[in-house]
């Protein structure tokens, strides 16, 4: 379902310029508000758009450093460019609030990644502004190629350009792209956005000179003039052509991209707004693939983001001077954190342990293991495939990869799992962080589909802890199996059990039993197992964890099948081919007559916004679960069941 975003336009077509005296931000609702502004207001108004940034965020939580690297990039690529007429493309998304702000939805900033409100990364659904929906990396420039060859077939002239971070390109999908946009000459312009790089000295007055000639008009034509004499004398076009790389190469890394086939301009200030506006212009004239290297500073004009971009990558609602959090996180540990010290701690008794993230790192709880154990970590960028196919190559040499990963980011590497790991089925663990409802961040990161597409693999164990010691028992049981595994735990805290220090491993494919009721069996994985008990009581309902998803316990299935009037599974998780699916195919596979009611998210992507609203709403919540049940089988609410 789309969201109703509320976007201001200025219906006045040749309204008077702006008002210079006043702030400027708050007079811009469209890009073409901009366009009133001379080149010199710029910087001005970016340092409000920071300001704003900063404040809005402050309040809403959300994607900080990043965006306050792209303001400038941002507005000088909506003044020089006709949007959306013109079409950007970013990449990821965690870099476009400036862009939002400035197209016409600044008022619905304190929205932001709220229920009903405005998603924290580009939609299609929310503004034509936004051409393309994003959530994973590395996107843009495949889907940019794709605008720039539809254009060229319907013989439109409008620009497309793709902004892409250099994290993202470590991604192969963009390495893919590039060579297919050089390899049919595209009209495409590629924006490099690199914040890892300091503005160093070749990023100087120097670097943004020779980029603005070579961008240029008088440079282009000079260029490609001499490639037409000069490609028809063979030795002195290949004598032309070195001493082009060889020149660019003392002053700029751009003789990959020109291989690619792009002309590559850069790298240029990407926070001087002067050196930003004329070389866009310049190379907005220009034709076929280009590229443009801009270097950016992460968490640009705020000194805690400046120094501390990881944790400002993304962060809670803060208080501006001091830069913490306003509210303070709970004491109990995060199932992340949970992983992060088992890993430490299995390591310390198995060295032949290794721990491998495609860039997420602080995320998945890992940041302890690197720092004791840096031998053994592998943090190898946004490569999701690289990820399981490295994890696969080192088990068959004998170790024992661990690979810690988003479920949503796992969907990215399907095909290495099956064909690298299960079918040569080698022991790899696989840590599924975020499994289930993300909250804010929506549909693109929440882990709805990890049991449906890893349940159908032969060779794997997949098992779902209730709670913190739960979780660090599969872990460990994982690790023991000399086949391919995996563990799914949610985002956030668990349910503030004690959790024991040992390496303690339980039994394969077996339940264990938390209430004894009568008429009603409720078979819960995971993170539902709580809301299933607290519905459980009230319905004087069995309930059982599962614990496993493959194998199942079939014993307990057939057990509750005998002796109760209705099953049903609860998971987060899409019903269609996931836990629940498993429990109707063995009922079928007994010709079991008893009823079944599988409940689970449904067949729609669910929206951002708070978690627990979310479950509620998709009946997953106790009160949810105990409705649900009632309308199927009523039964008389019980006072309390037995505990197992």
């Amino acid at each position: 379902m789309a969201t109703d975003i509320p976007i201001s336009h200025n219906d006045q077509a040749d309204h008077d310029l702006l008002d210079l005296d006043a702030d400027l931000l708050p007079q811009i609702d469209s890009p073409e508000d901009l366009k009133h502004l001379d080149a010199q207001d710029l910087p001005r108004l970016a340092d409000e758009l920071r300001q704003f940034l900063i404040e809005s965020v402050s309040e809403t939580g959300g994607h900080l450093s990043a965006g306050l690297g792209t303001v400038e990039l941002t507005i000088a690529l909506h003044y020089v460019f006709n949007t959306p007429e013109d079409r950007l493309v970013w990449d990821v998304g965690h870099q476009t609030y400036p862009h939002k702000i400035l197209t016409g939805r600044r008022k619905a900033m304190p929205t932001l990644r709220q229920k009903g409100g405005m998603c924290g990364f580009t939609r299609r659904e929310e503004s034509p502004y936004d051409t393309f929906g994003v959530g994973h990396s590395s996107t843009s420039i495949s889907a940019a190629l794709g605008m720039a060859v539809a254009a060229a077939v319907k013989q439109e002239e409008h620009d497309v350009v793709a902004i892409i971070g250099d994290g993202a390109m470590s991604a192969g999908m963009a390495f893919e792209a590039l060579n297919n946009g050089g390899e049919i000459d595209a009209n495409l312009l590629v924006i490099l956005n690199d914040n890892e790089m300091s503005i160093s000295a070749n990023v100087g007055g120097l670097s943004n000179h020779l980029a603005r000639i070579m961008s240029g008009r008088v440079y282009s034509s000079a260029r490609e003039g001499s490639k037409s004499i000069l490609s028809r004398m063979g030795p002195l076009w290949n004598f032309a052509k070195r001493s082009e790389e060889h020149m660019k190469g003392m002053i700029m890394p751009g003789t990959l991209f020109e291989e690619l086939g792009f002309n590559y301009i850069g790298p240029i200030d990407g926070h001087d707004m002067n050196t930003l506006v004329k070389t866009l212009r310049n190379m907005k004239h220009l034709k076929g693939p280009r590229f443009l290297h801009v270097i950016t500073k992460k968490g640009k004009g705020y000194t805690p983001a400046e120094n501390d971009p990881c944790t400002y990558h993304g962060v809670p609602a803060f208080d501006i001077e001091t830069g913490e959090p306003k509210k303070k996180p709970g004491s109990q540990p995060s199932y992340s954190a949970i992983f992060g010290q088992w890993l430490c701690d299995m390591a310390e008794n198995d060295s032949r342990l290794i721990a491998i993230t495609p860039a997420m790192g602080e995320g998945s709880g890992m940041v302890k293991f690197s720092e004791e154990f840096p031998e053994r970590y592998f943090d190898v960028g946004i490569a999701e495939q690289h990820a399981v196919t490295f994890a696969a190559g080192l088990a068959a040499d004998g170790l024992k990869p661990v690979v810690g990963i988003y479920s949503t980011f796992l969907q990215r590497a399907y095909d290495q799992l099956i064909h690298d790991v299960a079918i040569q089925n080698l022991p790899v663990v696989f840590a599924i962080d975020r499994a289930g409802l993300v909250g804010a961040d929506g549909p693109t990161h929440a882990g709805a589909f990890d049991l449906s597409f890893l349940r159908c693999i032969p060779n794997m164990t997949i098992m779902t802890p209730s709670d913190e010691d739960e979780c660090r028992k599969m872990l460990s049981t994982a690790y023991s199996l000399d086949t391919p595994s995996a563990v799914r735990y949610p985002r956030g805290c668990g349910t503030g059990v004690a959790i024991e220090d040992n390496l303690q491993t339980i039994e394969i494919g077996k339940s264990r039993q938390m209430l004894k009721g009568k008429k009603i069996a409720i078979l819960a994985f995971g993170s539902m197992v709580s809301p299933a008990i607290e519905a459980g009581k009230a319905l004087n309902a069995t309930v059982i964890d599962m614990r496993f998803v493959k194998p199942l316990d079939e014993q307990i299935i057939y057990e509750m099948s005998q002796n109760h009037e209705l099953i049903v599974t609860v998971e987060e998780n899409a019903i269609k081919g996931g836990a629940g699916s498993g429990v109707a195919e063995y009922l079928a596979s007994i010709k079991s007559d008893c009823k079944l009611l599988n409940l689970g998210l449904p067949d729609h992507f669910i929206e951002h916004g708070d978690t627990s609203i979310l479950l509620a709403d998709c009946g997953l919540d106790a009160n949810g679960i105990q409705e649900t049940i009632l309308t199927v089988l009523p039964v008389p609410l019980a006072q309390s069941s037995e505990s197992a």
